[in-house]
């Protein structure tokens, strides 16, 4: 079992930045590829980037509306993973959930989401 807690949203306005944070309980976090999601009032929820184990190193995919602006990491001697966003725009606004999966894209375990909201 997997808990995951996230913060570090808030009101920004347009072109500022945010860093959010997922805080992972367990043991063999190394193990689990970590993504982050988010999903807008009225809008699916939709992939915004992760982190995941391939031959000896971690590797980082993104949204296309993100590449560029946004930055995930992980520290796994502190069971967390971030989301560095820099240049934040009004379309960015929505609630952020962390999520856990043993296998990529398979994502198991779910945060309660951090609200990000982004002014024009």
């Amino acid at each position: 079992q997997v808990q995951l807690v996230e913060s570090g949203g808030g009101l920004v306005q347009a072109g500022g930045s945010l860093r959010l944070s997922c805080a992972a309980s367990g043991r063999t976090f190394s193990n689990y590829a970590m993504g982050w999601f988010r999903q807008a009032p009225g809008k699916e929820r939709e992939f915004v980037a992760s982190i995941r184990w391939i031959s000896s190193t971690y590797y980082a995919d993104y949204a296309d509306s993100v590449k560029g602006r946004f930055t995930i990491s992980r520290d796994n001697a502190k069971n967390t993973v971030y989301l560095q966003m820099n240049s934040l725009k009004p379309e960015d606004t929505a609630v952020y959930h962390c999520a856990a999966g043993r296998t990529f894209g398979s994502w198991t375990y779910w945060g309660q989401g951090t609200q990000v909201t982004v002014s024009s």
